[in-house]
């Protein structure tokens, strides 16, 4: 549904996908239902209705949103790099704090990744990622900063590496410190044998 909102309207609508991400997040996607979302907020079905079509293309708009978040706050960490190695780093870091600080985003992420209604967005969202990271890598490649290899293949690997660690920091397997962060960063760049690059 593509309506011209007032600001007050995009308020609301903000507003309703605020509380969805919540209860999606924290009791499912499949069990919590328009009933639920518009009584937590006090509002008719009619109102969730003049917004969105149904319980998923709410989900879908929260996925949207979630990863254009994200991106940005990627980008806009890259944009200050002194260095293609600098930004992979910046990259990193930002979307690992992004992704500590947003567990529900993260977990909705997840869950989306294993349904057929919504893992079609959610690839083109992530493919946007792997591309912008691509880019960054083939410039550090190009550089000389690290050894030379497919960047996008690398670019999986490094949403890999960023992927399962944010998921142990959310089971509670990690304490959310910059010490995972570092982490991360340090076996991205330099690998596990810490070899400058030839």
């Amino acid at each position: 549904m593509d309506r011209k909102l007032t600001q007050r309207g995009e308020e609301r609508r903000r507003q309703l996908m605020a509380f969805a991400t919540q209860r999606f997040a924290q009791n499912g996607f499949h069990p919590t239902s328009v009933a639920e979302i518009t009584e937590g907020l006090g509002v008719g079905k009619g109102v969730f209705y003049w917004y969105f079509d149904s319980k998923e293309e709410l989900l879908r708009a929260i996925l949207a949103d979630a990863q254009l978040d994200l991106r940005r706050r990627q980008r806009a960490a890259v944009s200050g790099a002194d260095s293609p190695s600098d930004g992979i780093e910046r990259g990193i870091r930002a979307s690992m704090e992004w992704s500590i600080a947003h567990p529900d985003y993260f977990r909705l992420f997840q869950f989306a990744a294993t349904d057929d209604r919504f893992n079609g967005g959610l690839r083109k969202g992530e493919n946007v990622a792997v591309n912008d990271a691509a880019k960054v890598l083939a410039a550090a490649m190009e550089a000389g900063e690290i050894a030379q290899g497919d960047a996008t293949l690398l670019s999986h690997a490094l949403l890999g590496v960023h992927t399962h660690l944010v998921h142990l920091i959310h089971r509670g397997v990690l304490e959310p410190t910059g010490d995972v962060i570092d982490a991360a960063v340090d076996f991205c760049l330099h690998g596990l044998l810490d070899r400058p690059p030839t």
